[in-house]
Protein backbone atom coordinates (compact mmCIF):
# COMPACT_ATOMS: atom_id res chain seq x y z
CA UNK A 1 0.00 0.00 0.00
CA UNK A 2 1.31 3.50 -0.86
CA UNK A 3 1.37 6.10 1.87
CA UNK A 4 2.77 9.59 2.26
CA UNK A 5 6.19 10.01 3.77
CA UNK A 6 5.63 11.28 7.31
CA UNK A 7 7.17 14.58 8.35
CA UNK A 8 9.91 13.99 10.91
CA UNK A 9 10.50 16.06 14.01
CA UNK A 10 13.62 18.20 14.39
CA UNK A 11 15.02 15.64 16.86
CA UNK A 12 14.44 12.78 14.42
CA UNK A 13 16.23 14.68 11.63
CA UNK A 14 19.14 15.36 13.99
CA UNK A 15 19.33 11.69 15.05
CA UNK A 16 19.38 10.37 11.49
CA UNK A 17 22.29 12.70 10.63
CA UNK A 18 24.49 12.28 13.72
CA UNK A 19 26.57 9.69 11.84
CA UNK A 20 27.53 12.39 9.37
CA UNK A 21 29.42 14.05 12.23
CA UNK A 22 31.92 11.18 12.59
CA UNK A 23 32.37 10.85 8.82
CA UNK A 24 33.14 14.56 8.52
CA UNK A 25 35.55 14.50 11.49
CA UNK A 26 37.61 12.11 9.40
CA UNK A 27 37.41 14.36 6.34
CA UNK A 28 38.42 17.27 8.57
CA UNK A 29 41.61 15.46 9.53
CA UNK A 30 42.29 14.79 5.86
CA UNK A 31 41.93 18.50 5.11
CA UNK A 32 44.16 19.75 7.93
CA UNK A 33 46.38 16.92 9.20
CA UNK A 34 47.23 14.59 6.31
CA UNK A 35 49.16 17.15 4.25
CA UNK A 36 51.23 18.28 7.26
CA UNK A 37 52.00 14.59 7.95
CA UNK A 38 53.25 14.37 4.37
CA UNK A 39 55.37 17.44 5.10
CA UNK A 40 56.74 15.87 8.31
CA UNK A 41 57.64 12.77 6.29
CA UNK A 42 59.60 14.84 3.77
CA UNK A 43 57.23 15.40 0.83
CA UNK A 44 58.15 18.19 -1.58
CA UNK A 45 55.45 20.78 -2.50
CA UNK A 46 54.87 19.40 -6.00
CA UNK A 47 54.38 15.85 -4.59
CA UNK A 48 51.43 16.90 -2.40
CA UNK A 49 48.77 16.97 -5.16
CA UNK A 50 49.52 13.42 -6.39
CA UNK A 51 49.66 12.13 -2.79
CA UNK A 52 46.10 13.43 -2.41
CA UNK A 53 44.89 11.41 -5.39
CA UNK A 54 43.35 8.81 -3.05
CA UNK A 55 40.38 11.01 -2.11
CA UNK A 56 39.04 11.78 -5.57
CA UNK A 57 39.89 8.36 -7.04
CA UNK A 58 38.12 6.39 -4.29
CA UNK A 59 35.20 8.81 -4.50
CA UNK A 60 34.98 8.26 -8.24
CA UNK A 61 35.11 4.46 -7.92
CA UNK A 62 33.35 3.81 -4.61
CA UNK A 63 30.45 6.26 -4.30
CA UNK A 64 28.49 5.52 -7.50
CA UNK A 65 28.99 1.76 -7.03
CA UNK A 66 27.82 1.91 -3.41
CA UNK A 67 24.91 4.09 -4.51
CA UNK A 68 23.84 1.60 -7.17
CA UNK A 69 24.25 -1.32 -4.75
CA UNK A 70 22.30 0.36 -1.96
CA UNK A 71 19.43 1.16 -4.35
CA UNK A 72 19.14 -2.59 -4.96
CA UNK A 73 19.64 -3.66 -1.32
CA UNK A 74 17.04 -4.55 1.28
CA UNK A 75 17.39 -6.61 4.45
CA UNK A 76 14.46 -6.88 6.90
CA UNK A 77 16.77 -6.30 9.89
CA UNK A 78 19.60 -4.15 8.54
CA UNK A 79 17.75 -2.07 5.93
CA UNK A 80 18.96 -0.52 2.67
CA UNK A 81 21.51 2.20 3.42
CA UNK A 82 22.54 1.42 7.01
CA UNK A 83 24.75 -1.65 6.28
CA UNK A 84 26.98 0.60 4.16
CA UNK A 85 27.12 3.26 6.91
CA UNK A 86 28.34 0.67 9.40
CA UNK A 87 30.92 -1.11 7.23
CA UNK A 88 32.41 2.19 6.06
CA UNK A 89 32.58 3.65 9.59
CA UNK A 90 34.19 0.51 11.00
CA UNK A 91 37.06 0.55 8.49
CA UNK A 92 37.36 4.31 8.83
CA UNK A 93 37.86 3.97 12.60
CA UNK A 94 40.55 1.34 12.14
CA UNK A 95 42.43 3.45 9.58
CA UNK A 96 42.29 6.57 11.73
CA UNK A 97 43.79 4.64 14.62
CA UNK A 98 46.67 3.31 12.50
CA UNK A 99 47.35 6.40 10.36
CA UNK A 100 49.64 8.45 12.67
CA UNK A 101 51.91 5.40 13.02
CA UNK A 102 52.92 5.90 9.36
CA UNK A 103 56.69 5.54 9.16
CA UNK A 104 57.15 6.53 5.52
CA UNK A 105 55.56 8.76 2.91
CA UNK A 106 54.22 5.84 0.92
CA UNK A 107 52.76 4.11 3.99
CA UNK A 108 50.82 7.31 4.72
CA UNK A 109 49.74 7.54 1.09
CA UNK A 110 48.62 3.90 1.00
CA UNK A 111 46.62 4.18 4.22
CA UNK A 112 44.89 7.26 2.84
CA UNK A 113 43.50 5.13 0.00
CA UNK A 114 41.92 2.71 2.49
CA UNK A 115 40.66 5.54 4.71
CA UNK A 116 39.06 7.37 1.80
CA UNK A 117 37.44 4.20 0.48
CA UNK A 118 35.89 3.63 3.92
CA UNK A 119 34.74 7.24 4.24
CA UNK A 120 33.10 7.16 0.82
CA UNK A 121 31.36 3.87 1.60
CA UNK A 122 29.83 5.43 4.70
CA UNK A 123 29.03 8.84 3.23
CA UNK A 124 27.44 8.04 -0.13
CA UNK A 125 24.24 6.39 1.16
CA UNK A 126 23.70 9.29 3.58
CA UNK A 127 22.66 11.62 0.75
CA UNK A 128 20.16 9.05 -0.52
CA UNK A 129 19.02 8.40 3.07
CA UNK A 130 17.71 11.98 3.26
CA UNK A 131 15.76 11.62 0.03
CA UNK A 132 14.47 8.19 1.16
CA UNK A 133 13.18 9.33 4.53
CA UNK A 134 12.01 12.93 4.14
CA UNK A 135 9.15 14.49 2.16
CA UNK A 136 10.16 17.22 -0.31
CA UNK A 137 9.13 19.97 2.12
CA UNK A 138 11.84 18.75 4.53
CA UNK A 139 14.66 18.14 2.03
CA UNK A 140 16.24 21.51 2.86
CA UNK A 141 16.16 20.66 6.57
CA UNK A 142 17.71 17.26 5.93
CA UNK A 143 20.52 18.25 3.57
CA UNK A 144 21.46 21.36 5.55
CA UNK A 145 21.44 19.38 8.80
CA UNK A 146 24.20 17.41 7.12
CA UNK A 147 25.94 20.75 6.52
CA UNK A 148 25.57 21.46 10.24
CA UNK A 149 27.22 18.15 11.16
CA UNK A 150 29.85 18.69 8.48
CA UNK A 151 30.81 21.93 10.19
CA UNK A 152 30.67 20.40 13.66
CA UNK A 153 32.75 17.35 12.75
CA UNK A 154 35.41 19.23 10.86
CA UNK A 155 35.50 21.89 13.59
CA UNK A 156 36.29 19.30 16.25
CA UNK A 157 38.94 17.76 13.99
CA UNK A 158 40.68 21.08 13.43
CA UNK A 159 40.35 22.42 16.96
CA UNK A 160 41.66 19.11 18.31
CA UNK A 161 44.87 19.62 16.30
CA UNK A 162 45.32 23.02 17.94
CA UNK A 163 44.36 21.82 21.44
CA UNK A 164 46.47 18.64 21.52
CA UNK A 165 49.45 20.65 20.27
CA UNK A 166 49.29 22.76 23.45
CA UNK A 167 49.74 19.72 25.74
CA UNK A 168 53.42 19.72 26.60
CA UNK A 169 54.12 15.96 26.74
CA UNK A 170 52.41 15.50 23.34
CA UNK A 171 55.05 17.70 21.69
CA UNK A 172 57.49 14.81 21.74
CA UNK A 173 58.05 12.92 18.51
CA UNK A 174 57.17 9.40 17.42
CA UNK A 175 59.62 9.03 14.57
CA UNK A 176 58.98 12.08 12.39
CA UNK A 177 55.41 12.72 13.62
CA UNK A 178 54.61 14.57 16.87
CA UNK A 179 52.37 12.88 19.43
CA UNK A 180 49.76 15.67 19.30
CA UNK A 181 48.78 14.38 15.85
CA UNK A 182 48.05 10.96 17.41
CA UNK A 183 45.52 12.47 19.81
CA UNK A 184 43.41 13.93 17.01
CA UNK A 185 43.39 10.69 15.02
CA UNK A 186 42.53 8.54 18.04
CA UNK A 187 39.62 10.84 18.91
CA UNK A 188 38.43 10.60 15.31
CA UNK A 189 38.56 6.81 15.47
CA UNK A 190 36.11 6.84 18.38
CA UNK A 191 33.83 9.51 16.86
CA UNK A 192 33.53 7.74 13.51
CA UNK A 193 32.06 4.45 14.68
CA UNK A 194 30.10 5.76 17.69
CA UNK A 195 28.23 8.48 15.80
CA UNK A 196 27.23 6.13 12.98
CA UNK A 197 26.02 3.54 15.47
CA UNK A 198 23.86 6.27 17.06
CA UNK A 199 22.11 7.03 13.76
CA UNK A 200 21.71 3.35 12.88
CA UNK A 201 20.00 2.53 16.18
CA UNK A 202 17.81 5.66 16.25
CA UNK A 203 16.50 5.72 12.67
CA UNK A 204 14.40 3.00 11.00
CA UNK A 205 14.35 2.86 7.22
CA UNK A 206 11.19 2.85 5.12
CA UNK A 207 10.68 -0.74 3.89
CA UNK A 208 9.78 -1.45 0.27
CA UNK A 209 6.32 -2.67 -0.70
CA UNK A 210 5.84 -6.28 -1.79
CA UNK A 211 5.90 -5.12 -5.42
CA UNK A 212 9.14 -3.18 -4.94
CA UNK A 213 10.67 -6.11 -3.08
CA UNK A 214 9.81 -8.43 -5.96
CA UNK A 215 11.51 -6.03 -8.39
CA UNK A 216 14.63 -5.98 -6.17
CA UNK A 217 14.77 -9.78 -6.01
CA UNK A 218 14.29 -10.10 -9.75
CA UNK A 219 17.00 -7.54 -10.55
CA UNK A 220 20.29 -8.21 -12.28
CA UNK A 221 22.65 -9.80 -9.73
CA UNK A 222 25.75 -9.93 -11.94
CA UNK A 223 29.04 -8.28 -11.04
CA UNK A 224 28.50 -5.82 -13.89
CA UNK A 225 25.02 -4.77 -12.72
CA UNK A 226 26.16 -1.70 -10.71
CA UNK A 227 28.27 -0.47 -13.65
CA UNK A 228 25.38 -0.95 -16.09
CA UNK A 229 23.13 0.99 -13.72
CA UNK A 230 25.66 3.84 -13.42
CA UNK A 231 26.07 4.21 -17.19
CA UNK A 232 22.29 4.05 -17.68
CA UNK A 233 21.75 6.76 -15.07
CA UNK A 234 24.37 9.01 -16.67
CA UNK A 235 22.76 8.52 -20.08
CA UNK A 236 19.40 9.68 -18.72
CA UNK A 237 20.78 12.33 -16.35
CA UNK A 238 18.61 15.47 -15.96
CA UNK A 239 19.91 18.67 -17.59
CA UNK A 240 20.27 20.43 -14.24
CA UNK A 241 22.82 17.83 -13.15
CA UNK A 242 24.99 18.56 -16.20
CA UNK A 243 24.82 22.25 -15.30
CA UNK A 244 25.80 21.46 -11.72
CA UNK A 245 28.75 19.42 -13.02
CA UNK A 246 30.20 22.56 -14.64
CA UNK A 247 29.85 24.50 -11.37
CA UNK A 248 31.57 21.68 -9.50
CA UNK A 249 34.45 21.61 -11.99
CA UNK A 250 35.62 25.04 -10.81
CA UNK A 251 34.35 24.82 -7.22
CA UNK A 252 36.08 21.61 -6.15
CA UNK A 253 39.32 22.26 -8.02
CA UNK A 254 39.50 25.51 -6.04
CA UNK A 255 38.81 23.87 -2.68
CA UNK A 256 41.65 21.38 -3.11
CA UNK A 257 43.98 24.30 -3.90
CA UNK A 258 43.07 25.79 -0.53
CA UNK A 259 43.27 22.62 1.56
CA UNK A 260 46.64 21.61 0.16
CA UNK A 261 48.22 25.01 0.73
CA UNK A 262 46.54 26.61 3.75
CA UNK A 263 49.20 25.68 6.32
CA UNK A 264 52.09 26.67 4.06
CA UNK A 265 50.38 29.94 3.08
CA UNK A 266 49.89 30.88 6.74
CA UNK A 267 53.50 29.94 7.50
CA UNK A 268 54.64 32.16 4.64
CA UNK A 269 52.45 35.23 5.24
CA UNK A 270 52.31 35.23 9.06
CA UNK A 271 55.40 33.35 10.31
CA UNK A 272 57.60 34.17 7.26
CA UNK A 273 58.82 30.57 7.09
CA UNK A 274 58.26 27.23 5.35
CA UNK A 275 58.49 23.51 6.27
CA UNK A 276 62.08 23.31 5.03
CA UNK A 277 63.31 26.57 6.61
CA UNK A 278 62.08 26.04 10.16
CA UNK A 279 60.12 22.82 10.88
CA UNK A 280 59.36 23.79 14.49
CA UNK A 281 57.95 27.16 13.49
CA UNK A 282 56.01 25.47 10.71
CA UNK A 283 54.33 23.32 13.39
CA UNK A 284 52.96 26.56 14.85
CA UNK A 285 51.52 27.46 11.46
CA UNK A 286 49.96 23.99 11.13
CA UNK A 287 48.29 24.38 14.53
CA UNK A 288 47.01 27.83 13.58
CA UNK A 289 45.72 26.51 10.26
CA UNK A 290 43.77 23.94 12.25
CA UNK A 291 42.26 26.76 14.30
CA UNK A 292 41.44 28.80 11.19
CA UNK A 293 39.84 25.79 9.52
CA UNK A 294 38.03 25.05 12.75
CA UNK A 295 36.66 28.59 12.69
CA UNK A 296 35.22 28.34 9.20
CA UNK A 297 33.56 25.09 10.18
CA UNK A 298 32.10 26.75 13.30
CA UNK A 299 30.59 29.28 10.90
CA UNK A 300 29.35 26.37 8.78
CA UNK A 301 27.34 24.76 11.54
CA UNK A 302 26.10 28.14 12.82
CA UNK A 303 24.90 29.21 9.37
CA UNK A 304 23.52 25.89 8.09
CA UNK A 305 20.00 26.33 9.46
CA UNK A 306 19.92 29.99 8.38
CA UNK A 307 20.57 28.78 4.83
CA UNK A 308 17.50 26.53 5.12
CA UNK A 309 15.35 29.64 5.55
CA UNK A 310 17.18 31.61 2.85
CA UNK A 311 16.99 28.76 0.32
CA UNK A 312 13.23 28.48 0.83
CA UNK A 313 12.80 32.27 0.48
CA UNK A 314 15.26 33.20 -2.27
CA UNK A 315 15.89 29.84 -4.05
CA UNK A 316 18.83 27.46 -3.65
CA UNK A 317 20.53 28.86 -6.76
CA UNK A 318 20.65 32.44 -5.51
CA UNK A 319 21.89 31.34 -2.10
CA UNK A 320 24.70 29.31 -3.66
CA UNK A 321 25.74 32.17 -5.98
CA UNK A 322 26.07 34.52 -3.02
CA UNK A 323 28.01 31.98 -0.97
CA UNK A 324 30.47 31.21 -3.77
CA UNK A 325 31.14 34.94 -4.18
CA UNK A 326 31.95 35.24 -0.46
CA UNK A 327 34.34 32.26 -0.65
CA UNK A 328 36.07 33.48 -3.81
CA UNK A 329 36.75 36.92 -2.38
CA UNK A 330 37.92 35.34 0.86
CA UNK A 331 40.56 33.21 -0.86
CA UNK A 332 41.83 36.19 -2.87
CA UNK A 333 42.45 38.10 0.36
CA UNK A 334 43.71 35.18 2.49
CA UNK A 335 47.40 35.04 1.40
CA UNK A 336 47.79 38.82 1.75
CA UNK A 337 47.05 38.81 5.49
CA UNK A 338 50.06 39.04 7.82
CA UNK A 339 48.19 39.22 11.13
CA UNK A 340 47.18 35.72 12.20
CA UNK A 341 43.96 36.94 13.83
CA UNK A 342 42.73 38.72 10.71
CA UNK A 343 42.68 35.35 8.88
CA UNK A 344 39.37 34.62 10.58
CA UNK A 345 37.64 37.40 8.59
CA UNK A 346 37.84 35.87 5.07
CA UNK A 347 37.27 32.43 6.57
CA UNK A 348 33.90 33.60 7.89
CA UNK A 349 32.63 33.97 4.33
CA UNK A 350 34.33 30.71 3.38
CA UNK A 351 32.49 28.93 6.22
CA UNK A 352 29.11 30.19 5.03
CA UNK A 353 29.98 28.98 1.54
CA UNK A 354 31.08 25.57 2.87
CA UNK A 355 27.65 25.16 4.50
CA UNK A 356 26.06 25.89 1.14
CA UNK A 357 28.39 23.55 -0.77
CA UNK A 358 27.54 20.63 1.50
CA UNK A 359 23.76 20.99 1.22
CA UNK A 360 22.30 23.56 -1.19
CA UNK A 361 23.36 21.99 -4.55
CA UNK A 362 21.38 18.85 -3.67
CA UNK A 363 18.26 21.02 -3.38
CA UNK A 364 18.80 22.19 -6.96
CA UNK A 365 18.62 18.65 -8.35
CA UNK A 366 16.77 16.33 -5.94
CA UNK A 367 13.31 16.98 -7.38
CA UNK A 368 14.51 15.98 -10.86
CA UNK A 369 15.85 12.60 -9.68
CA UNK A 370 13.60 9.49 -9.76
CA UNK A 371 13.22 8.10 -6.23
CA UNK A 372 14.22 4.55 -7.23
CA UNK A 373 17.60 5.94 -8.33
CA UNK A 374 18.39 8.24 -5.40
CA UNK A 375 21.48 6.23 -4.45
CA UNK A 376 23.09 6.01 -7.87
CA UNK A 377 22.42 9.67 -8.70
CA UNK A 378 23.85 10.84 -5.38
CA UNK A 379 26.91 8.76 -6.30
CA UNK A 380 27.06 10.44 -9.71
CA UNK A 381 26.92 13.86 -8.02
CA UNK A 382 29.96 12.74 -6.05
CA UNK A 383 31.65 11.83 -9.34
CA UNK A 384 31.11 15.47 -10.29
CA UNK A 385 33.01 16.39 -7.12
CA UNK A 386 35.89 13.98 -7.48
CA UNK A 387 36.61 14.37 -11.20
CA UNK A 388 37.70 18.01 -10.63
CA UNK A 389 39.74 16.78 -7.67
CA UNK A 390 41.46 14.20 -9.88
CA UNK A 391 42.19 16.91 -12.42
CA UNK A 392 43.59 19.05 -9.61
CA UNK A 393 45.80 16.37 -8.13
CA UNK A 394 47.18 15.37 -11.54
CA UNK A 395 47.62 18.86 -13.04
CA UNK A 396 48.12 21.33 -10.22
CA UNK A 397 51.63 20.19 -9.36
CA UNK A 398 52.63 21.28 -12.87
CA UNK A 399 50.67 24.55 -12.61
CA UNK A 400 52.17 25.30 -9.19
CA UNK A 401 55.71 24.54 -10.31
CA UNK A 402 55.68 26.28 -13.70
CA UNK A 403 53.19 29.16 -13.33
CA UNK A 404 52.82 29.92 -9.61
CA UNK A 405 56.47 29.62 -8.53
CA UNK A 406 55.64 26.87 -5.99
CA UNK A 407 54.11 29.72 -3.96
CA UNK A 408 51.29 28.53 -1.63
CA UNK A 409 49.82 32.04 -1.44
CA UNK A 410 49.48 32.23 -5.22
CA UNK A 411 47.90 28.75 -5.18
CA UNK A 412 45.17 29.96 -2.83
CA UNK A 413 44.56 33.13 -4.88
CA UNK A 414 44.22 30.90 -7.95
CA UNK A 415 41.53 28.97 -6.07
CA UNK A 416 39.72 32.23 -5.31
CA UNK A 417 39.54 33.08 -9.02
CA UNK A 418 38.10 29.63 -9.78
CA UNK A 419 35.39 30.08 -7.12
CA UNK A 420 34.33 33.38 -8.71
CA UNK A 421 34.06 31.58 -12.06
CA UNK A 422 31.92 28.90 -10.36
CA UNK A 423 29.74 31.70 -9.00
CA UNK A 424 29.11 33.01 -12.53
CA UNK A 425 28.42 29.53 -13.91
CA UNK A 426 25.84 28.84 -11.17
CA UNK A 427 23.71 31.68 -12.57
CA UNK A 428 23.01 29.49 -15.61
CA UNK A 429 21.07 26.99 -13.49
CA UNK A 430 17.32 27.46 -13.49
CA UNK A 431 15.83 29.10 -10.42
CA UNK A 432 13.64 26.53 -8.65
CA UNK A 433 12.11 26.94 -5.21
CA UNK A 434 12.23 23.94 -2.82
CA UNK A 435 9.12 21.75 -3.00
CA UNK A 436 6.45 22.21 -0.34
CA UNK A 437 4.17 19.29 -1.09
CA UNK A 438 4.50 15.87 0.49
CA UNK A 439 4.63 13.33 -2.30
CA UNK A 440 3.06 9.90 -2.18
CA UNK A 441 5.65 7.14 -2.06
CA UNK A 442 5.69 3.43 -1.54
CA UNK A 443 6.61 1.86 1.75
CA UNK A 444 5.88 2.29 5.43
CA UNK A 445 7.71 2.93 8.66
CA UNK A 446 8.55 6.22 10.32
Amino acid sequence: MSISKPRLSFTQIINMNVGFFGIQYSFGLQQSAVNPIYDFLGASPDQIPILNLAGPMTGLLIQPIIGALSDKTWHPRFGRRKPYFFIGALFCSLCLFIYPFSSSLWMAGGLLWVLDAANNTAMEPYRAFIADKLPPSQHANGFLTQSFFTGLGITLANVSLFAFQKISFLKQMHGQIPYWVFGSFFLGSVCSISSVLWSITKTPEIPPTDKELAVLKAGNKSVMAPFIEIFSAIKHMPKVMWQLALVYLFQWYALFCYWQNASKSIAQSVWKTSPSKNPKLYEEAVGWAGLVNGWYNVITFLSAFVLVVLAKKYSPRNVHVTCLFLAGMGLLVFPLIENQYFLFVPMTGFGIAWASMMGVPYLMVVNDIPKERYGVYMGIINMMIVIPMILQTTTFGFVLNHFLDNDPGKAISFGGILLLIACAVTMRIKKVMPADDVVVVSGGGH
